[in-house]
This record gives structure tokens, sequence and C-alpha cells, in this order.
């Protein structure tokens, strides 16, 4: 390996590639300092040149950075994979394993909020399961504060405002 850099954008890569779901910032990184690989400004390097060469991709919501590969990504991949040492991949593999169910609840539950255009702010609140969406909700809100703390609610209580819909409806 010529570069360490080159070496935790191919683990980025690989970790990205290796779930069908977008990984937010702090999943990855989560796994990468815990396991000493690098520290948090190499690895905030690395993300953001495999986003100016376009192998990742990177959606904003609410403060929270969600990363997919790109097809030229997984392309570039399949190129390199064999400079990740066995190890660094059985790390990976045993931290999906014990975290999957975990990161998919992180990302289920969505919140962001905008400026009304005539007054207020709108709350939009989404619940999915895989890639199905089970709730998309628009709430009109009167301060930005009252946004904001919607969408903090909205992660822990979704489950339970989507069972109690569903009471009052049926």
């Amino acid at each position: 390996m010529s570069e360490p850099l080159t070496l935790y954008k191919l683990i980025i890569l690989y970790m990205l590639e290796k779930v069908d779901f977008p990984l937010t910032n702090a999943q990855i990184s989560g796994f990468v300092l815990d396991k000493g690989y690098t520290n948090y400004f190499h690895l905030q390097q690395a993300i953001s040149e495999l986003i100016d060469a376009s192998l990742i991709q990177d959606k904003t919501v609410r403060n929270t950075s969600y990363y997919e590969i790109t097809d030229q990504g997984k392309q570039t991949l399949t190129y390199f994979e064999d400079q990740i040492s066995d190890g660094i991949k059985k790390d990976i593999s045993e931290f999906f394993k014990e975290n999957t169910v975990r990161m998919r609840e992180e990302l289920s539950a969505v919140a962001d909020y905008f400026k009304s255009e005539t007054e207020g702010y709108h709350v939009r609140c989404q619940l999915k399961r895989e890639h199905f969406t089970m709730v998309d909700l628009t709430i009109a809100v009167p301060t930005e504060d009252a946004a904001a703390a919607v969408c903090m609610n909205w992660k822990n209580k979704s489950q339970d405002i989507y069972e109690n819909l569903i009471d009052l409806l049926l």
C-alpha cells in the first residue's frame, strides 16, 4: 500500500459496498476510530476525497451526513479490494454482524425542517422500513426551535406515533 490515506478510502468503500443502506458519518467514524485505524481528521479527508472523486455520494439531513457508494466506487473497489487485509475485512464483517440492526433503525426515522413560504416552519417526518415508506408526514410549527424539537423527538418516538396513528385510524 503506497499511502495510508488510500487504505482509509478503501475501508470506507468496502464498508459502503457491504450494506444495502446508507451509512452515517458517525457510523463509519465509529468503526474506523474504535479500531484505531486512523484519526478523525485523516478519515474526514478520505471521505472528502472520495466524494470529490465521485466514488461515494453524500446527502445531509439535519446535520447528519449519509454516504452511499456509487457505481464508479464499486468498480474502483473491485480493482483494489485485495489491498485490504483479511484482518480488516474480518473486523468490518464482525462490526456489521453486531450493529446492522441498530444502524438500520437509526436510518429508519428521518426528520428535517424548512422555513414555510408563509409563516413558521414545516417539519417533514418519515418512517421507513428498508425501501418502503410507512409514514411521510409534514407538520406546520410556529418557530425554528419547535421544528428542531420535533426533529429530535421523531427519532425516539416515531414507532409509538406510527402505532398510535394506526390505532386511531383503524
